[in-house]
């Protein structure tokens, strides 16, 4: 399967460089995948989509200030985008020119506050310690960890725009964005129709947005991420009539569990056009980069054709794309 049949021209102008002031007033693509049927609404009518014995399931991460600018000794300027703790200072990590980055070395954050790198590890990660307890680092020097596709520096107005409003469980570097879109009054409408609400948690890390260099799809290997599914959210699934995802790292979770049949446990699986959904009837996503694992699973779900020309649509009413940009539910 070729990487290049998954490409298309995304104008930069459609890609949203800030969030909406009403996270519901995004604009709303609903694609029947039956009769391939594609129609626009606005978020805040997603209850008109949804029925009474379906489960939706939302990812509860919550997206913690993983970004650090730092100095070499030498006075040059280093951005660290922390991954996942090691131990108690140690964190594996991602670090701009890793490639002249060596064992040994120390960058800081002031004077008295630094990371050393301990191992150099595959690509452009490291393994780090740092000086002084993560918590504390994170909450003095830590940015909310924006997509690269966001040219700006983040503000304050990000630490909340750029969190779910169900945002629980401290763990990713970027959100589970078809989740911005809810509120707490959709929600409770959604929950008064009969429509349950289950949370999972899956980390996002790094292997979302890993760029595929092969030019087969079936090539190229998934970065693995924690999830975790609870008791009531597994007994849940049993007794729906229909599994609503709410994002692509919902549906890695819960098609990991049901081939697994691990609640807790990494997930390296990657799935793209061929590999069958198990659990997964329904789901909200945004519109993703081109070549990008999220799109492939997306068209995983619902063909290539019908979502290629869907996307076509949405660049055709200028949707807004990507993190910040608008959702799409798929039927």
């Amino acid at each position: 399967m070729k990487l290049e049949d998954y490409r298309y021209e995304l104008p930069a102008s459609l890609i949203a460089q800030y969030p909406l002031r009403d996270r519901a007033d995004s604009r709303l693509m609903v694609v029947d995948r039956k009769t391939g049927r594609i129609s626009h609404t606005i978020f805040r009518r997603i209850r008109d989509y949804l029925h009474s014995g379906d489960v939706l399931i939302v990812n509860n991460t919550r997206v913690f200030k993983a970004r650090l600018f730092a100095r070499k000794q030498t006075g040059g300027k280093v951005e660290i985008l922390l991954v996942r703790p090691s131990s108690a200072r140690k964190w594996e990590a991602m670090i701009s020119h890793a490639a002249r980055v060596k064992e040994g070395q120390r960058f800081f954050l002031d004077q008295d506050t630094y990371a050393t790198v301990e191992e150099k590890l595959e690509g452009a990660r490291v393994l780090m310690t740092l000086s002084d307890e993560a918590d504390k680092i994170i909450d003095r020097f830590g940015l909310v960890p924006l997509p690269q596709y966001i040219k700006r520096l983040p503000v304050l107005d990000d630490e909340t725009a750029y969190q779910t409003t169900f945002a629980k469980n401290a763990g990713s570097i970027a959100a589970p964005t078809a989740g911005l879109h809810f509120t707490e009054d959709i929600l409770a409408s959604i929950r008064g129709k009969g429509v349950a609400v289950s949370e999972i948690t899956l980390h996002i890390g790094p292997g979302t947005f890993k760029p595929i260099r092969t030019a087969h799809v079936e090539q190229h290997t998934m970065d693995s991420e924690f999830y975790e599914i609870t008791n009531d959210s597994a007994h849940r699934f049993e007794a729906s009539k229909r599994i609503v995802a709410v994002g692509t790292s919902v549906c890695r979770a819960l098609e990991t569990y049901i081939r697994t049949g691990e609640r807790s446990a990494w997930s390296h699986l990657f799935i793209y056009p061929g590999v069958k959904f198990r659990l997964v009837n329904s789901m909200i996503t945004n519109f993703h980069l081109p070549c990008s694992t999220p799109l492939l699973l997306v068209c995983a779900f619902a063909g290539r054709d019908l979502i290629f020309k869907a996307y076509e649509e949405a660049i055709s009413e200028k949707y807004r794309f990507l993190s910040y940009g608008d959702p799409m539910l798929i039927v």
